[in-house]
């Protein structure tokens, strides 16, 4: 990444910006995880952000198309991510996650799902119809679950987090980095295939990487739940992740030298 040459885009995160980013392009990263379960090992692995890093999962996995959420502010760069807010977020990855009810309320609470419903999606009190798209209602990670469970060869388990509403200027504001999930299953191995647009290797990456072979772990849990004559026999195996930009802002690199300098790692 040192030697990365200096890119310097119109906007970051919606924001104009003046200064450079150190960028690689087409980043692959594929991890094999063994079967391992233990998040104890995953968060030393990682060397995520923590309790911030958890707590933001559980968020995620709610049920719930949360925004603002709460778990925003107590992110290590919570004050930057301040500036992009007003009373809500253009967007938020429980909406993009739990989008059939999203913006029904204000924050994004939604009460318990209604009597003979299953499931962790959460329902609204009124208006309970599910958004819809050109020609089906939307999917959330319920259904996904839902797939993988009764189906587990599938190819279609993918639940995608940039929207088409996010296609071009748009509003002008933020855009999701990650494009989507996909989970697939082969010899009773689960593998999980993360592609993104953009990645900041000082501000995200840690967490990305946690969060996805968390969401991976939580999937097989759930399927398991639902049918664990199958699941049960199927472990992780495979984290791929693939960056059309993994990238470091110049002020960050020179901040890691220094720090590196100081303790003789340079």
């Amino acid at each position: 990444m040192r030697k990365a040459p200096p890119v310097k885009t119109e906007r970051w995160q919606g924001v104009p910006v003046n200064t450079d980013t150190f960028e690689l392009q087409d980043v692959n990263v594929s991890v094999p995880l063994h079967g391992g379960e233990g998040l104890e090992h995953w968060r030393q692995d990682t060397n995520c952000n923590r309790p911030w890093a958890d707590d933001h999962f559980l968020e995620r996995v709610g049920g719930e198309p949360l925004n603002p959420g709460t778990q925003w502010a107590k992110w290590p760069w919570g004050l930057s991510a301040a500036k992009f807010k007003t009373e809500r977020f253009n967007h938020t990855y429980m909406e993009r996650l739990w989008p059939k009810f999203a913006r029904r309320t204000d924050d994004g609470v939604l009460p318990k799902p209604p009597a003979g419903e299953y499931g962790l999606r959460k329902w609204p009190a009124v208006d309970n119809r599910p958004k819809y798209g050109i020609a089906h209602g939307y999917g959330d990670l319920q259904d996904l679950i839902d797939l993988l469970a009764r189906e587990p060869h599938t190819r279609q388990a993918y639940i995608p987090l940039f929207f088409p509403e996010d296609t071009g200027l748009s509003d002008g504001g933020r855009k999701v980095c990650t494009l989507g999930y996909q989970i697939m299953v082969r010899d009773k191995r689960a593998m999980i295939w993360y592609p993104l647009r953009s990645c900041d290797l000082i501000r995200h990456y840690n967490d990305d990487c946690y969060l996805a072979v968390r969401l991976l772990l939580w999937v097989i849990e759930q399927c398991r739940r639902l049918n664990p004559q199958v699941w049960n026999e199927i472990v992780p195996w495979t984290y791929s992740m693939h960056m059309t930009s993994l990238h470091v802002f110049k002020n960050d690199m020179d901040t890691y030298l220094a720090q590196e300098k100081q303790n003789g790692n340079v």
